[in-house]
């Protein structure tokens, strides 16, 4: 039974009451805060695809999203706030519902029912908000479960703007406490706003090892998402790979991990190199990593409304890449400084 989400939302309220059958579906959805559509699962052919967007809707971004749904089952989850965008997205292509969950503890995280909701959806996006809730309520739970079942075995398109963007990379930054400046970052690499998470949440394809940064232009972050990478490599001994789209952009990953970039802006592809790690990340002090002035490589990519560029993330080699500019990034005594690689 497909129903527009006022209805739904008066049935939950137990205004109406004349099918007692359809009560019962609607008491068996905990979490849930509104739907557009039937409650009924469906099963549709799927494509998989990562949607990592910077801030602020795209509608580019949700239709290829959707396309790769074969109009089954949305859910979003969020941790605050309201149920807007099931409207939203239910505007602009088929589906079979559109749901948002809030799980906003974790005794909802651990719920089995929301777990199912989770599990039977073939489009999964997270909202923006604030990610150290995301990891408070989510980590470890059967929600987190659901959500890798879709990622590595359902494989469904899944995508997240701002806070939903910066969970889907396995190495995340948490934002506990407040959201760290590229300034301070770059002051001290060690600033107790700076808390970094490697392979303990989420595992999406391709962003294995990936730490993203979002409204990146808009807001300056360029020079923390570098710091961020120091930090993984003094600490984790890891190198980190990171993509970064600015506000109205997304980064679109394909099946087979070729990204495009759609919107108004631009997102960023950083490699680094064993060969070229940071001369000093320590408490206190401004970071160094020069590296002869090639430190990381890097490749903008102007997005547009039909996508732009190519980028493979399955491999982060310059061969491959179309459609951008490639760029050298290297810290200087907490100076980021830029050039265009020749």
């Amino acid at each position: 039974m497909r129903m527009k989400r006022s209805t739904f939302l008066l049935f939950a309220a137990g205004i109406f009451t004349t099918s007692h059958l359809y009560a019962q579906k609607i008491a068996g959805r905990p979490a849930s805060i509104g739907i557009i559509g039937d409650t009924a699962d469906v099963k549709t052919p799927v494509k998989a695809g990562v949607a990592l967007i910077g801030g602020t809707d795209i509608d580019a971004a949700f239709k290829w999203l959707l396309k790769r749904s074969g109009g089954g089952d949305v859910v979003v989850l969020r941790a605050t706030g309201t149920d807007a965008y099931n409207e939203y997205i239910d505007k602009l292509g088929t589906s079979n519902s559109v749901e948002t969950l809030l799980i906003d503890s974790r005794a909802v995280a651990n719920n089995d029912s929301v777990a199912r909701i989770i599990r039977n959806a073939e489009l999964l996006f997270i909202a923006g908000g604030d990610q150290s809730n995301y990891m408070r309520y989510w980590r470890n739970t059967k929600t987190n479960d659901a959500i890798n079942y879709l990622l590595r075995t359902k494989k469904v398109p899944v995508g997240g703007t701002s806070a939903g963007c910066a969970i889907l990379g396995s190495m995340y930054y948490s934002g506990e406490g407040g959201s760290v400046t590229a300034e301070q970052a770059l002051a001290n690499p060690y600033d107790a706003l700076i808390k970094v998470y490697t392979n303990d949440f989420l595992q999406a394809p391709y962003l294995d090892n990936v730490i993203t940064d979002q409204h990146y232009l808009a807001r300056h972050r360029e020079g923390r998402h570098v710091a961020f990478m120091a930090r993984i490599i003094q600490d984790k001994k890891l190198y980190p790979k990171g993509i970064a789209p600015d506000e109205s952009t997304a980064v679109c990953i394909d099946e087979k991990g070729n990204a495009t970039v759609v919107g108004n802006s631009k997102a960023y592809f950083i490699a680094t190199d064993k060969k070229k790690g940071p001369e000093q990340v320590v408490f206190g002090s401004p970071l160094q990593w020069m590296a002869g002035q090639q430190a990381l490589k890097v490749y903008e990519i102007q997005g547009t409304e039909e996508g732009n560029g190519s980028f493979n993330v399955a491999n982060f080699t310059s061969p491959q890449a179309q459609g951008g500019t490639w760029y050298w990034w290297w810290v200087e005594n907490g100076i980021l400084n830029k050039k265009q690689a020749l």
